[in-house]
Protein backbone atom coordinates (compact mmCIF):
# COMPACT_ATOMS: atom_id res chain seq x y z
CA UNK A 1 0.00 0.00 0.00
CA UNK A 2 2.71 2.48 0.98
CA UNK A 3 4.52 1.97 -2.33
CA UNK A 4 1.31 2.60 -4.30
CA UNK A 5 0.61 5.76 -2.31
CA UNK A 6 4.16 7.02 -2.85
CA UNK A 7 3.83 6.34 -6.57
CA UNK A 8 0.62 8.39 -6.81
CA UNK A 9 2.09 11.26 -4.83
CA UNK A 10 5.25 11.23 -6.90
CA UNK A 11 3.35 11.20 -10.17
CA UNK A 12 1.51 14.44 -9.45
CA UNK A 13 -1.88 12.79 -9.84
CA UNK A 14 -2.79 13.85 -6.29
CA UNK A 15 -1.41 17.39 -6.35
CA UNK A 16 -4.49 18.73 -4.55
CA UNK A 17 -4.19 16.31 -1.64
CA UNK A 18 -4.03 17.91 1.81
CA UNK A 19 -4.21 14.98 4.20
CA UNK A 20 -4.45 11.19 4.34
CA UNK A 21 -5.01 8.85 7.28
CA UNK A 22 -5.35 5.10 6.86
CA UNK A 23 -6.35 2.81 9.72
CA UNK A 24 -6.35 -0.96 9.62
CA UNK A 25 -7.52 -3.07 12.50
CA UNK A 26 -7.97 0.05 14.61
CA UNK A 27 -4.37 1.22 14.20
CA UNK A 28 -3.02 4.11 12.12
CA UNK A 29 -0.83 2.64 9.37
CA UNK A 30 -0.48 5.71 7.12
CA UNK A 31 -0.58 9.39 8.06
CA UNK A 32 0.45 12.04 5.53
CA UNK A 33 0.00 15.82 5.29
CA UNK A 34 0.74 18.23 2.48
CA UNK A 35 0.25 21.89 1.64
CA UNK A 36 -1.91 23.95 -0.67
CA UNK A 37 -4.55 26.62 -1.00
CA UNK A 38 -7.46 25.88 1.27
CA UNK A 39 -10.92 27.32 1.83
CA UNK A 40 -13.46 27.53 4.61
CA UNK A 41 -16.69 27.24 2.68
CA UNK A 42 -16.28 29.93 -0.01
CA UNK A 43 -13.67 31.94 1.91
CA UNK A 44 -10.05 31.40 0.86
CA UNK A 45 -7.60 30.66 3.67
CA UNK A 46 -4.62 31.09 1.37
CA UNK A 47 -1.70 28.67 1.26
CA UNK A 48 -1.78 26.32 4.24
CA UNK A 49 0.86 23.88 5.45
CA UNK A 50 -1.12 21.06 7.02
CA UNK A 51 -0.17 18.87 9.93
CA UNK A 52 -1.99 16.57 12.35
CA UNK A 53 -3.49 19.49 14.27
CA UNK A 54 -4.93 21.41 11.29
CA UNK A 55 -8.71 21.43 11.03
CA UNK A 56 -10.05 20.93 7.51
CA UNK A 57 -13.38 21.64 5.84
CA UNK A 58 -15.32 18.41 5.40
CA UNK A 59 -18.10 19.97 3.32
CA UNK A 60 -20.77 17.34 2.66
CA UNK A 61 -19.09 14.71 4.80
CA UNK A 62 -20.88 16.77 7.47
CA UNK A 63 -24.15 15.23 6.29
CA UNK A 64 -23.00 11.73 7.18
CA UNK A 65 -21.93 12.88 10.64
CA UNK A 66 -25.35 14.46 11.15
CA UNK A 67 -26.92 11.06 10.44
CA UNK A 68 -24.86 9.56 13.27
CA UNK A 69 -25.86 12.39 15.63
CA UNK A 70 -29.52 11.81 14.75
CA UNK A 71 -29.05 8.17 15.67
CA UNK A 72 -27.61 9.06 19.06
CA UNK A 73 -30.59 11.33 19.77
CA UNK A 74 -32.97 8.62 18.56
CA UNK A 75 -31.38 6.14 20.93
CA UNK A 76 -32.03 8.58 23.77
CA UNK A 77 -35.65 8.96 22.73
CA UNK A 78 -35.21 12.64 21.88
CA UNK A 79 -36.14 12.62 18.18
CA UNK A 80 -38.92 10.86 16.25
CA UNK A 81 -38.43 7.63 14.33
CA UNK A 82 -37.53 8.06 10.63
CA UNK A 83 -41.01 6.96 9.58
CA UNK A 84 -42.66 9.88 11.36
CA UNK A 85 -44.16 12.83 9.48
CA UNK A 86 -41.63 15.42 8.36
CA UNK A 87 -44.08 18.32 8.29
CA UNK A 88 -45.19 17.57 11.83
CA UNK A 89 -41.70 18.50 13.00
CA UNK A 90 -42.20 22.02 11.62
CA UNK A 91 -45.61 23.08 12.95
CA UNK A 92 -44.84 26.74 12.27
CA UNK A 93 -45.49 26.12 8.55
CA UNK A 94 -49.13 24.93 8.40
CA UNK A 95 -49.55 26.59 5.01
CA UNK A 96 -46.97 24.22 3.51
CA UNK A 97 -48.62 21.00 4.66
CA UNK A 98 -51.08 20.53 1.76
CA UNK A 99 -49.40 18.35 -0.83
CA UNK A 100 -46.60 17.40 1.56
CA UNK A 101 -48.48 15.33 4.13
CA UNK A 102 -46.80 12.20 2.82
CA UNK A 103 -43.23 13.32 3.52
CA UNK A 104 -41.35 11.52 6.30
CA UNK A 105 -38.06 12.11 8.06
CA UNK A 106 -36.74 9.08 6.19
CA UNK A 107 -37.31 10.89 2.90
CA UNK A 108 -34.92 13.56 4.16
CA UNK A 109 -32.40 11.00 5.43
CA UNK A 110 -32.36 9.28 2.03
CA UNK A 111 -32.58 12.46 -0.10
CA UNK A 112 -35.76 11.23 -1.77
CA UNK A 113 -38.03 14.18 -0.94
CA UNK A 114 -39.21 14.55 -4.53
CA UNK A 115 -38.81 18.35 -4.43
CA UNK A 116 -37.29 20.74 -6.93
CA UNK A 117 -33.66 21.29 -5.91
CA UNK A 118 -30.61 22.34 -7.95
CA UNK A 119 -27.28 21.50 -6.36
CA UNK A 120 -25.43 20.58 -9.52
CA UNK A 121 -24.32 24.20 -9.86
CA UNK A 122 -21.05 25.61 -8.41
CA UNK A 123 -21.28 26.58 -4.76
CA UNK A 124 -20.36 30.12 -5.79
CA UNK A 125 -23.61 30.36 -7.77
CA UNK A 126 -26.53 31.91 -5.85
CA UNK A 127 -28.88 29.64 -7.83
CA UNK A 128 -27.32 26.60 -6.15
CA UNK A 129 -29.95 25.22 -3.76
CA UNK A 130 -27.70 25.13 -0.70
CA UNK A 131 -26.41 28.66 -1.28
CA UNK A 132 -29.95 29.95 -1.85
CA UNK A 133 -30.98 28.25 1.39
CA UNK A 134 -28.19 30.08 3.25
CA UNK A 135 -29.43 33.44 1.96
CA UNK A 136 -33.11 32.72 2.59
CA UNK A 137 -34.89 34.49 5.48
CA UNK A 138 -35.76 31.05 6.94
CA UNK A 139 -33.66 28.12 5.73
CA UNK A 140 -36.16 25.46 6.78
CA UNK A 141 -39.10 27.16 5.15
CA UNK A 142 -37.02 27.58 2.00
CA UNK A 143 -36.47 23.83 1.78
CA UNK A 144 -40.01 22.80 2.64
CA UNK A 145 -41.66 25.22 0.25
CA UNK A 146 -39.76 23.92 -2.80
CA UNK A 147 -42.23 22.62 -5.37
CA UNK A 148 -43.03 18.91 -5.20
CA UNK A 149 -42.07 17.55 -8.62
CA UNK A 150 -42.19 13.76 -8.19
CA UNK A 151 -43.24 10.99 -5.83
CA UNK A 152 -41.19 10.90 -2.66
CA UNK A 153 -39.11 7.85 -1.83
CA UNK A 154 -38.53 6.75 -5.41
CA UNK A 155 -35.53 8.66 -6.73
CA UNK A 156 -32.38 9.95 -5.04
CA UNK A 157 -31.69 13.63 -5.71
CA UNK A 158 -28.79 15.35 -3.99
CA UNK A 159 -30.17 17.90 -1.54
CA UNK A 160 -28.30 19.74 1.19
CA UNK A 161 -31.66 21.05 2.32
CA UNK A 162 -32.66 17.55 3.37
CA UNK A 163 -29.67 17.41 5.72
CA UNK A 164 -30.54 20.86 7.07
CA UNK A 165 -33.97 19.54 8.05
CA UNK A 166 -32.47 16.52 9.80
CA UNK A 167 -30.05 18.74 11.70
CA UNK A 168 -32.89 21.00 12.83
CA UNK A 169 -34.96 18.04 13.98
CA UNK A 170 -32.02 17.03 16.17
CA UNK A 171 -31.66 20.57 17.56
CA UNK A 172 -35.35 20.73 18.42
CA UNK A 173 -35.38 17.27 19.93
CA UNK A 174 -32.36 17.74 22.18
CA UNK A 175 -33.27 21.30 23.11
CA UNK A 176 -30.01 22.89 22.02
CA UNK A 177 -28.01 23.43 18.82
CA UNK A 178 -27.15 20.24 17.02
CA UNK A 179 -23.42 21.00 16.99
CA UNK A 180 -23.32 21.42 20.77
CA UNK A 181 -25.04 18.07 21.21
CA UNK A 182 -22.65 16.45 18.70
CA UNK A 183 -19.71 17.77 20.67
CA UNK A 184 -20.93 16.19 23.89
CA UNK A 185 -22.40 12.92 22.64
CA UNK A 186 -20.21 12.06 19.62
CA UNK A 187 -16.94 13.98 19.55
CA UNK A 188 -16.33 13.98 23.30
CA UNK A 189 -16.58 10.20 23.74
CA UNK A 190 -14.22 9.78 20.77
CA UNK A 191 -11.65 12.05 22.39
CA UNK A 192 -12.15 14.76 19.76
CA UNK A 193 -11.65 18.09 21.49
CA UNK A 194 -10.81 20.26 18.48
CA UNK A 195 -13.59 20.78 15.97
CA UNK A 196 -15.60 23.61 14.46
CA UNK A 197 -19.11 23.59 13.04
CA UNK A 198 -19.96 26.81 11.26
CA UNK A 199 -23.35 28.44 11.63
CA UNK A 200 -25.33 30.56 9.22
CA UNK A 201 -26.16 34.21 9.79
CA UNK A 202 -29.29 32.94 11.56
CA UNK A 203 -27.16 31.10 14.12
CA UNK A 204 -28.23 27.67 12.86
CA UNK A 205 -25.48 25.02 12.46
CA UNK A 206 -24.81 24.28 8.80
CA UNK A 207 -25.75 20.61 8.92
CA UNK A 208 -25.11 20.13 5.21
CA UNK A 209 -21.53 21.34 4.99
CA UNK A 210 -20.24 23.22 8.03
CA UNK A 211 -18.06 20.72 9.91
CA UNK A 212 -14.28 21.05 10.25
CA UNK A 213 -12.23 18.23 11.77
CA UNK A 214 -8.66 17.00 11.78
CA UNK A 215 -8.20 14.09 9.32
CA UNK A 216 -7.09 11.87 12.21
CA UNK A 217 -10.39 12.61 13.95
CA UNK A 218 -12.39 12.02 10.78
CA UNK A 219 -10.74 8.60 10.67
CA UNK A 220 -11.83 8.06 14.28
CA UNK A 221 -15.44 8.65 13.20
CA UNK A 222 -14.97 6.04 10.49
CA UNK A 223 -13.50 3.59 12.98
CA UNK A 224 -16.53 4.13 15.20
CA UNK A 225 -18.77 3.09 12.31
CA UNK A 226 -16.53 0.12 11.53
CA UNK A 227 -16.77 -0.94 15.18
CA UNK A 228 -20.56 -0.87 15.09
CA UNK A 229 -21.04 2.26 17.18
CA UNK A 230 -19.27 1.18 20.42
CA UNK A 231 -22.26 2.26 22.55
CA UNK A 232 -21.71 5.86 21.39
CA UNK A 233 -24.03 5.41 18.42
CA UNK A 234 -26.54 2.56 18.85
CA UNK A 235 -25.43 -0.47 16.86
CA UNK A 236 -28.91 -0.90 15.43
CA UNK A 237 -28.72 2.62 14.05
CA UNK A 238 -25.34 1.98 12.41
CA UNK A 239 -26.92 -0.98 10.63
CA UNK A 240 -29.84 1.20 9.50
CA UNK A 241 -27.51 3.94 8.27
CA UNK A 242 -25.59 1.42 6.17
CA UNK A 243 -28.64 -0.35 4.74
CA UNK A 244 -29.13 0.47 1.05
CA UNK A 245 -32.45 2.13 0.27
CA UNK A 246 -32.11 3.89 -3.07
CA UNK A 247 -29.84 3.82 -6.11
CA UNK A 248 -27.44 6.69 -6.80
CA UNK A 249 -26.87 6.81 -10.54
CA UNK A 250 -25.01 3.78 -11.85
CA UNK A 251 -22.24 3.69 -9.27
CA UNK A 252 -23.62 3.40 -5.74
CA UNK A 253 -26.58 3.02 -3.40
CA UNK A 254 -27.58 5.27 -0.52
CA UNK A 255 -28.50 4.56 3.08
CA UNK A 256 -29.08 7.32 5.61
CA UNK A 257 -26.75 10.09 4.38
CA UNK A 258 -24.04 7.51 3.53
CA UNK A 259 -23.06 6.12 0.12
CA UNK A 260 -22.71 2.35 -0.23
CA UNK A 261 -20.50 0.95 -2.95
CA UNK A 262 -19.12 -2.55 -3.38
CA UNK A 263 -18.88 -3.46 0.29
CA UNK A 264 -17.72 0.03 1.25
CA UNK A 265 -19.49 2.80 3.11
CA UNK A 266 -18.47 6.28 1.98
CA UNK A 267 -18.90 9.94 2.84
CA UNK A 268 -18.11 12.44 0.09
CA UNK A 269 -17.56 16.18 0.27
CA UNK A 270 -16.89 18.87 -2.32
CA UNK A 271 -13.22 19.32 -3.20
CA UNK A 272 -12.09 15.79 -2.41
CA UNK A 273 -13.16 15.24 1.19
CA UNK A 274 -13.68 11.50 1.67
CA UNK A 275 -14.23 8.96 4.41
CA UNK A 276 -14.27 5.31 3.37
CA UNK A 277 -15.06 2.39 5.66
CA UNK A 278 -14.39 -1.15 4.39
CA UNK A 279 -15.68 -3.63 6.99
CA UNK A 280 -14.38 -6.70 5.16
CA UNK A 281 -10.82 -5.40 5.39
CA UNK A 282 -11.05 -3.65 8.79
CA UNK A 283 -10.00 -0.54 6.85
CA UNK A 284 -10.77 3.16 7.33
CA UNK A 285 -9.48 5.87 5.00
CA UNK A 286 -9.86 9.61 5.62
CA UNK A 287 -8.85 12.04 2.86
CA UNK A 288 -8.85 15.84 2.69
CA UNK A 289 -8.09 17.86 -0.42
CA UNK A 290 -8.44 21.32 -1.92
CA UNK A 291 -10.06 20.81 -5.31
CA UNK A 292 -13.23 22.69 -4.39
CA UNK A 293 -15.74 22.83 -7.25
CA UNK A 294 -13.19 20.97 -9.39
CA UNK A 295 -13.94 17.33 -8.67
CA UNK A 296 -12.44 14.42 -6.76
CA UNK A 297 -9.31 13.75 -8.82
CA UNK A 298 -6.65 13.84 -6.10
CA UNK A 299 -8.68 12.03 -3.48
CA UNK A 300 -9.81 9.37 -5.94
CA UNK A 301 -6.26 8.76 -7.11
CA UNK A 302 -4.99 8.21 -3.58
CA UNK A 303 -8.04 6.12 -2.63
CA UNK A 304 -7.42 3.89 -5.64
CA UNK A 305 -3.85 3.45 -4.40
CA UNK A 306 -4.94 2.61 -0.85
CA UNK A 307 -7.68 0.23 -1.93
CA UNK A 308 -5.62 -1.37 -4.67
CA UNK A 309 -8.04 -0.35 -7.45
Amino acid sequence: MAERIDAVLGSGRASGLHGLVVMRGGEVVVEWYGAGVDHHLNESLGHVVFDRDTLHDLRSVSKSVVALVYGIALGEGLVPEPGESLMRQFPEFPDLVPGREHLTIEHALTMTLGIEWREDLPYTDPANGEIAMEFAPDRHRYVLERPVVEEAGKRWSYCGGASALVGEIVSRGVGRPMDDYAGERLFGPLGISEYFWSRGDDGVPRAASGLRLRPIDLAAVGQLVLDGGRDIVPGEWIREVLRARVVVGDWAEYGYQWYLNGGRAECIGNGGQRLVVVPGEELVVAVTAGEYDEGQGSSQAVLDAVLGA
